[in-house]
């Protein structure tokens, strides 16, 4: 999975589960843009375009780490956070500082893609 934001684009690998083969199925007719947020200093999150499988945990997140929260909404990880979540994909060859510079500043247009 890519995941657009401002000029930069970040490979994902897709999680196993049920959460993360619907965003690839919704992916498959073309990509999807997000209207995503800063939150709380460590997060982006966005709201779906629909609702996804939840299967959620108690997780303590990476950076790098993409999570569905409540069913509708995205969170891109540029820090940590435990709460409960679905596991949706991992941003793969990116240290924390460029996770950071990417999904912390004012951007809030994120486009997923296959």
């Amino acid at each position: 999975m890519q995941i657009q934001i401002g000029e930069t684009t970040f490979t994902a690998v897709p999680a196993d589960t049920e959460a993360a083969e619907a965003l690839m199925e919704l992916l498959a007719d073309g990509p999807v843009t997000i209207q995503a947020e800063n939150y709380g200093g460590f997060e982006k999150v966005g709201s779906l375009p629909q609702d996804l499988p939840q299967a959620d945990s108690r997780i303590t997140t990476r950076p790098g780490d993409v999570m569905l929260y409540q069913g509708d909404s995205i969170v891109f990880f540029y820090g940590a956070n435990t709460w409960a979540y679905t596991r949706l994909a991992t941003i793969q060859d990116a240290s924390a500082e460029e996770l950071r510079q990417a999904f912390g500043g004012s951007e809030t247009s994120i486009t997923l893609s296959r």
